[in-house]
Parts: C-alpha cells; structure tokens; sequence
C-alpha cells in the first residue's frame, strides 16, 4: 500500500485472519509491502485506518498479487530444455512484468505530485483573493 495524498502521507494499516488473529499491523506509515501465505480458507480483513487525522481525507493505493502467474507454455513443466524462442518470449514476459511495475510507481508518483500542486494552485489562489480585497478595502 501507498498512501497518495492527504495529511502527512501515513496511515494505520491492520491485516487479521478469519480467526481474527492479527497478521500484520503497522502504525503511521506512509508505504509497506507484506507477504504472506494463507493457512487456511476463509475471510481476511484488512483496515486502514485515519483514527489520528480525522479531519484530514486520504487516499490509499493497495495491490493484491494472489498465488504465482500460470506458466507462460502450457508444456513450461516438459524435461526437455524451451527453445530459443521460447526463452525470448519468457524474457519478455519478465521484462513487461517489471515495466508494469515501474509504470505503477511513476503513476503513484504522479499522482501525489499533482495532488501537492492542486493544493498549492488553491491556496495560491485564496491567497490572492484575500491581497485583492485588502488592496480594494485600502484604497477605498
């Protein structure tokens, strides 16, 4: 998870099992990454929580990547060794996966950045309004 904007960038995040057993519980971060494998079938839950800034809204980016990709050839298991051609196409596939990736970084990126400046843009903006009425009510 990422938070992407709102306050100081942080949030509490809580991961429970269906038993309600805590897996995973973080205080105040703006980033994480946790990995796990399920013991059992069932619910889990997971919170974020904003209990310490109330007053400010945030939005938080998460990604679930469940169990391994399928095998890029059905025959990826045979004994026999991939042909050239076939290693160039699992090559790629790695290559395009850490594009994804990347892609996904840069977009979080953007997306806080443009926040900030929106943010700016309005302030910038009351800013000026309030310069222009204390000019107007000066020179009246």
């Amino acid at each position: 998870f990422q938070v992407i904007t709102g306050g100081h960038y942080d949030v509490d995040c809580r991961l429970e099992d269906p038993d309600g057993i805590v897996l995973y519980k973080e205080m105040k971060k703006q980033y994480d990454s946790f990995t796990f494998t399920a013991s059992r079938n069932g619910t889990y839950k997971f919170c974020f929580s904003n209990e310490f800034s109330t007053f400010t809204h945030k939005t938080v980016y998460f990604d679930f990547q469940v169990g391994e990709d399928p095998p890029l050839f059905p025959s990826e298991n045979r004994v026999t060794a991939l042909t050239q051609m076939e290693s160039a196409c699992v090559s790629i596939h790695e290559a395009l996966k850490s594009v994804i990736d990347y892609q996904t970084h840069f977009r979080l990126r953007e997306a806080q950045g443009r926040s900030r400046a929106e943010d700016l843009n309005t302030r910038v903006a009351y800013w000026s309004i309030g310069e222009a009425v204390i000019l107007l009510v000066v020179s009246i």
